[in-house]
């Protein structure tokens, strides 16, 4: 059973939120909080499995909420926003959340993402994601995390430095198996070996890190 813990400030979504998970017989909805300082009370209280963490909230907004939740718990967190180019998704994503959701997708995709991310996988899509981080990422740096380029790349083979390159364009396995002509699997063994090698939990982390050391620039990522 998946628990879920629902943050967002206004009470319809959360009602649309709850009837369409509990409407699954693997997903059980433990809480609701309005806002950030409630979301980070209850998810210390309840440890759900999934938070989905609104983020624009009156007090303490998703972007802290989820960096005192991931400071402390083993929850993941999928960022609710409105537009795919939020500016606060980015933060969200660097303060540790497992990806980011439209408010408006579809009741399938919700569930899958929930499925997804409870399993410990990362929901990213990758032309949203190359869009978002493009437009804000000279907003946002990171000097606290900035890692040098090229002793991270020296951790790595040619060839996972070329997959890395990829992954961290959001491009998917089967995407980067295409263009490099390998099979998924290869793939997916190199993708595990690079977020070993660079102690990454997702390939979340590995777009914001090839970001913030300068491997990918914004404008590059198409």
């Amino acid at each position: 059973m998946i628990r879920i813990l629902l943050v967002d400030d206004q009470s319809l979504l959360r009602m649309g939120f709850r009837l369409i998970l509990e409407a699954e017989a693997d997903i059980e909805v433990i809480g609701e909080a309005a806002d950030g300082a409630a979301a980070v009370s209850m998810a210390a209280v309840l440890r759900p499995d999934v938070v989905l963490m609104d983020v624009r909230m009156p007090g303490m907004d998703g972007i802290q909420a989820t960096a005192e939740i991931m400071a402390g718990l083993a929850s993941k967190i999928l960022i609710l926003t409105t537009f795919d180019l939020d500016q606060y998704v980015f933060a969200g994503l660097k303060a540790g959340a497992s990806g980011f959701l439209l408010k408006d997708a579809p009741p399938a995709e919700l569930l899958a993402a929930i499925r997804t991310v409870a399993s410990g996988e990362a929901v990213l899509a990758p032309t949203a994601t190359r869009r978002l981080i493009d437009q804000f990422a000279p907003m946002l740096p990171s000097p606290d995390r900035q890692r040098d380029r090229d002793a991270m790349l020296g951790k790595l083979t040619d060839r996972e430095r070329t997959v890395f390159a990829e992954l961290a364009a959001g491009r998917s396995n089967r995407e980067i198996a295409t263009g490099l002509h390998l099979s998924e699997g290869t793939v997916k063994i190199h993708v595990g070996r690079i977020l070993a090698k660079l102690e990454l939990r997702d390939r979340v982390q590995a777009v914001v890190l090839a970001y913030e050391s300068g491997l990918i620039t914004p404008g590059a990522g198409g």
